[in-house]
């Protein structure tokens, strides 16, 4: 199925995507369910949408929301392609590199991203996120994927001038709207292999980021280990899986233009989607 948060009426509304119409989860159901606890009623779901009993619609004037709702957790992986650590002249990770955003970060599908200065040095990161569906911890590497719910499209906005201001990435990373995501989140059976999918990130128009998922150095069965060695993983919890090369800060200095206003960033998952975003 793909899940998708859409606002109307000053509500916030969950609903289905089946053939480029929609359904809405509450006529379904007969309740009111948001993203983070649907995995209690997906075989109602399922139920009702075999009775072929409900409406459809079609998404001209709908207003996006963020796909991932307000999960309890925005865990973020740096470093986890081997191109983009040569691009940046970083270090080999021994293990996972962990950093956090907070839910202020969350921005939806074609929603406009503020640029609240001009000396932020704003640069774009396509990555694949991941939702958990159940409670893990200390889930062992084979049984990892049993505990993803779906996975939807992720820029890390990141801005290299707070970033790099301490050691810390936090204060670069979790600027308002800095973690836009959606439109969809597709749940884990149309995914069957997470590990092999396209991804490519344009900036007005131009290709910066092509990859596959296959090059990460840490996959995603091995995130959900190992952060859930230390760290609890709950239902709604996400984990942004990292960036390959092409980002703006491994471009060579004379070459670098950091985002800025009129700037669209569109990135592209095989099987999932496009998200885009315009700066303002």
């Amino acid at each position: 199925m793909r899940f998708l948060r859409l606002k109307k009426d000053g509500r916030e509304i969950l609903h289905i995507m089946e053939d480029r119409e929609i359904i809405s989860v509450p006529e379904l159901i007969g309740k009111q369910v948001d993203i983070e606890n649907v995995f209690y009623h997906i075989d109602s779901i399922k139920s009702e949408l075999k009775k072929g009993k409900f409406s459809k619609y079609d998404l001209k004037d709908k207003a996006y929301l963020p796909a991932v709702g307000r999960p309890g957790k925005i865990i973020c992986i740096g470093l986890n392609y081997q191109a983009h650590i040569q691009e940046t002249k970083k270090e080999m990770p021994k293990y996972p590199v962990i950093f956090s955003k907070f839910n202020n970060s969350l921005a939806a599908h074609l929603e406009k991203i503020r640029i609240i200065d001009d000396g932020l040095k704003i640069d774009y990161e396509g990555e694949l996120g991941v939702m958990i569906g159940i409670h893990g911890f200390r889930v062992r590497e084979e049984d990892a994927l049993k505990y993803v719910f779906g996975y939807f499209i992720g820029n890390d906005i990141s801005s290299r001038e707070l970033q790099y201001r301490t050691s810390q990435y936090l204060l670069g990373k979790t600027l308002d709207q800095f973690y836009p995501n959606g439109p969809l989140l597709v749940t884990a059976d149309e995914i069957p292999n997470p590990q092999d999918l396209d991804i490519r990130t344009y900036v007005n128009g131009e290709l910066r980021q092509d990859s596959n998922t296959r090059n990460m150095i840490f996959p995603i069965r091995k995130l959900i280990s190992y952060i859930s060695d230390y760290i609890p993983l709950e239902p709604g919890d996400i984990i942004s899986t990292g960036t390959p090369d092409g980002v703006i800060s491994g471009m060579p200095e004379d070459r670098r233009k950091w985002l800025s206003r009129g700037d669209d960033v569109r990135i592209v998952i095989e099987g999932i989607g496009e998200l885009e975003n315009n700066f303002i």
